[in-house]
């Protein structure tokens, strides 16, 4: 399998690697967002159609093809401009899924985002995901298993990514010529995720979003109002960033442009995570300070730190992860700062 550009996930791809040349009839990637799951699907995908033995490394025109979207025996589904994959796209799932494979002898129906198929959708794919024809592969990509009915997922073989380890990030980000204090950097709110490490890379900005994350225990206030004010200076210091990831492509079609913007809200939602996780952290060493332990943040004053009793920190810390569970829930990002940041302040 190709790894270049892939960073970290070595034990995935040697998996991958192993199973390629029999795979099962379908697979279920499931793990953070930007973790990399959607670009090792296409990988795994060219390297199942590849009649190549030995590694897929160097150029490759069936891999080259599957990469660029324009493989005959590769189909996509996608929400299409929607926020669900309805019962459309899933029949067109059925379709291709019956057809004689064009070019070698498997073909692989992917869905990038799997998370979006709707009850109705996922009913009418349920029967050919369980009984496919010999020639097919499915493969779905979703955050969690709990994204999809059981029906569906309990007919795949699961294949979980998890976040990459700090050290690998730095180290991946160098291989591609970041120089190691922004890699330090930007690893640092990247947060274990590889696809928005590589679209940060070069921002500058990542140093005053840590920052600001990490001003805000000095910073809540009881009084609603300014608690609203520092929800708004949270969107700003990820503005710029944000900015970044979703640069558009002067010649994208239609479909690219609203994979694009699907793909800039998931990114833009885990950089505030992010955000949520540095702020945690924060009060983690109030407490870990305070009892001599190491912390995670060592270029904080520790003067700072005793802002705040252990229990308070340890309080707030779960209070911090509370509300990344509420911006996974798609609850509006603004009310759920504002609620942090002023239960924050209270004693």
């Amino acid at each position: 399998m190709n790894r270049i550009g892939v960073i970290g996930h070595q034990k995935v791809l040697d998996l991958l690697e192993q199973e390629a040349g029999s795979p099962a009839h379908a697979y279920l990637f499931v793990g953070p967002e930007a973790v990399g799951k959607a670009m090792i699907a296409s990988r795994f995908a060219a390297v199942v159609l590849c009649d190549r033995s030995g590694n897929h490394e160097g150029p490759c025109s069936v891999c080259d093809r599957v990469a660029s979207g324009n493989h005959p025996d590769v189909t996509v589904i996608l929400p299409d401009g929607r926020a669900s994959i309805g019962v459309e796209q899933a029949r067109a799932a059925v379709h291709a899924a019956s057809m004689t494979p064009v070019e070698g002898d498997r073909k692989i129906i992917l869905f990038d985002e799997a998370s979006t198929l709707t009850e109705s959708a996922a009913n009418a794919l349920l029967k050919t995901v369980e009984e496919p024809s010999a020639s097919t592969v499915f493969i779905l990509v979703a955050e969690s298993e709990d994204d999809l009915p059981p029906t569906i997922g309990s007919r795949c073989r699961t294949v979980h990514f998890g976040r990459v380890r700090s050290e690998d990030l730095v180290a991946g980000l160098q291989a591609q010529g970041v120089d190691e204090e922004q890699a330090h950097r930007v690893a640092v709110i990247a947060g274990g995720r590889p696809g928005l490490a590589i679209q940060l890379a070069t921002e500058k900005e990542v140093v005053r979003f840590r920052e600001f994350w990490l001003t805000v225990p000095e910073r809540v206030s009881p009084h609603t109002g300014n608690s609203f004010l520092l929800a708004d200076a949270a969107e700003r210091a990820a503005a710029p960033l944000i900015k970044t990831l979703g640069v558009a492509d002067p010649d994208e079609t239609a479909t690219a442009r609203d994979r694009r913007e699907r793909a800039t809200k998931r990114s833009a939602q885990a950089l505030m995570i992010t955000g949520l996780e540095i702020l945690a952290s924060w009060y983690t060493d109030a407490a870990a300070a305070q009892f001599g332990v190491a912390v995670r943040n060592p270029d904080v004053d520790v003067t700072r730190l005793a802002l705040v009793t252990p229990t308070q920190a340890a309080r707030n810390a779960e209070r911090a992860l509370d509300a990344v569970t509420a911006i996974r829930q798609n609850q509006r990002v603004p009310l759920v700062l504002a609620n942090l940041f002023n239960d924050l302040a209270r004693e």
